[in-house]
């Protein structure tokens, strides 16, 4: 890849499938230098692939080591890298419920403490993390995926305060349903579906047919890139119209109310 240390630098984790590479992809073609942290390498043309799972931190400051080597500096950071489970509370093995924090939250924490102190220190910077739609509203037989993307959400709006006053900007995207192989490799749990009344399997096939028919990556990818370009973003923004008023809807209704319609949604 051509080197052009006047071109802004970008690592985008989970950036070899789905969301992150098209995020990636988006980064490129905006005239960024682009660098993907994933666990199995990629060719891409133009992008550079780095190895490490992000939920092991002494691998993770590995790779940024030699990320900062290759590039210089690093200007945007997007956190991409994540999967989902699905499964009743009741029946969630705790290690799989561990597992989703680990790799959707301490992940983006991980990369995002390895690459803070070179940030602060170059007073610039852009930390961006992909959320979810299923932050505010908080899906049924989801339960352990929604409570790690709105641990993100509140964790990315006190990094922001923290890390202000040395010129590092922090936002969260609110992505809802989006057609990737995402759906193909959520960890599906049915235990304890006969218990329910079969609303576990129920549930999760509603929502693997509403991602299916989801937005285009490539959209989200091209809005994820365009905030991580933008110099004051807000704290969290969210991906599409109709998204965005659902998240209005979750703001103004009454709490009971909203969690009711999504009840009806997703459990019924």
């Amino acid at each position: 890849m051509k080197s052009d240390r006047k071109a802004p630098a970008a690592l985008v984790t989970g950036g070899t499938s789905g969301i992150g590479l098209e995020t990636a992809k988006a980064l490129r073609d905006r005239g960024c230098r682009v660098w993907t942290l994933s666990r199995r390498p990629a060719e891409i043309p133009g992008i550079v692939s780095l190895t490490a799972d992000v939920s092991d931190e002494e691998a993770v400051r590995r790779a940024v080591s030699s990320l900062l080597e290759q590039a210089g500096e690093v200007d945007i950071l997007v956190n991409c890298a994540g999967f989902g489970i699905s499964g009743a509370v009741e029946f969630t093995e705790l290690a799989d419920a561990k597992k989703q924090f680990d790799v959707n939250f301490f992940g983006a924490v991980n990369v995002t403490k390895a690459l803070l102190p070179h940030m602060r220190e170059r007073k610039s910077g852009m930390i961006v993390s992909v959320s979810s739609v299923a932050a505010p509203v908080a899906i049924p037989f989801q339960a352990y995926y929604s409570a790690a993307k709105a641990a993100l959400n509140a964790w990315s709006a006190a990094l922001a305060n923290e890390v202000r006053p040395y010129g590092i900007r922090v936002t969260a995207v609110q992505p809802g349903d989006i057609k990737t192989g995402f759906t193909a490799a959520r960890e599906k749990s049915a235990v304890g579906d006969e218990v329910y009344g079969g609303r576990i399997s129920r549930s999760v096939s509603k929502m693997e047919r509403d991602e299916q028919s989801g937005m285009d990556p490539a959209k989200a990818g091209a809005y994820i890139a365009s905030m991580a370009l933008r110099k004051s973003p807000p704290p969290v923004s969210t991906i599409g119209f109709s998204y965005k008023a659902v998240c209005a809807l979750a703001r103004l209704l009454p709490s009971s109310l909203f969690n009711r319609i999504v009840g009806e949604l997703y459990a019924k």
